[in-house]
């Protein structure tokens, strides 16, 4: 277990944070409603030139209908200042299988996403695919299962864009995500795969290609010990829990993954900022 930075350390520390990583759900909203202080915190950053990016592992939607949502709560955000762990695994596929052709168990949005960086998308097992990528597909088939599956039989790399087991949808409740999937595929073809979003830091290499900036200098804030706060002790850049989402606060003092701070909600951090 890491040692607890002091208080008077962790001033310092946030005050030198160049670049604040925020996940959404749980931490920036609730399902359609602002976290309270959310937005005013936001533009505390903006008047202080603090750079910040919005990164989640929901590959159902693009940046664009992201950006549509935030601003609608009144965010004021452009499509550069959010990460999706779709277009994270778009940007890998390219680095490591350029114009690769790959069977998409996702939605046109992520299909749209590999499309942008040069992915050849293949719709039936008539054509061979190089890879076969798995997101959280709310347009599932069980004939995308069987397609999915006969491409990996046939040796298509896969790939998996967020190890989520479940999205939550509110009041309590849960549906099946990218992880959920991939079990799917992995208990009918012994294939496991090599997932992209939090908590591995393939995500933060690609922040780095349009951020250049140290680790040192950045900050992942979320309310998810397994993904948010793993991300950033995988990458090695400070972490803030918050507990306006799924983690309490006797659940983030026994994690594996120890935060550098837990606060209430994200506006608590606007007095570490002075």
């Amino acid at each position: 277990m890491k040692d607890r930075l002091s208080e008077h350390e962790l001033r310092e520390r946030i005050a030198s944070i160049k670049l604040f990583l925020f996940d959404l759900d749980g931490t920036i909203y609730l399902g359609s409603e602002p976290i309270s202080g959310a937005v005013e915190f936001i533009e505390r950053l903006k008047s202080r030139s603090v750079d910040f990016l919005f990164l989640t592992n929901n590959s159902s939607k693009n940046c664009s209908d992201y950006v549509t949502k935030l601003n609608g709560m009144g965010f004021g955000v452009v499509q550069d200042q959010v990460i999706t762990s779709g277009e994270v695994t778009a940007w890998y596929l390219a680095e490591k299988k350029p114009q690769a052709s790959v069977y998409v168990m996702g939605t046109e949005s992520l299909e749209k996403e590999l499309r942008s960086f040069g992915c050849r998308i293949v719709n039936g097992t008539n054509l061979d695919a190089d890879c076969v990528v798995a997101g959280f597909d709310t347009e599932l088939t069980y004939q995308k299962l069987l397609v999915a599956g006969e491409f990996l039989w046939r040796g298509a790399a896969f790939f998996a864009t967020n190890p989520d087991l479940v999205c939550p949808v509110g009041e309590g409740r849960y549906i099946p995500d990218c992880g959920s999937i991939c079990t799917l595929l992995k208990n009918a073809t012994g294939r496991e795969p090599t997932v992209i979003g939090k908590p591995h830091s393939i995500m933060l290499d690609y922040i780095r290609t349009k951020r250049s900036i140290s680790r040192r200098s950045i900050a992942m804030v979320g309310d998810r010990l397994s993904t948010d706060i793993a991300f950033g002790c995988n990458a090695s850049i400070m972490t803030v829990c918050v507990l306006s989402g799924e983690t309490g606060r006797q659940a983030a003092a026994q994690s594996p993954y120890q935060p550098d701070l837990v606060i209430d909600t994200i506006a608590a951090l606007d007095q570490y900022l002075d």
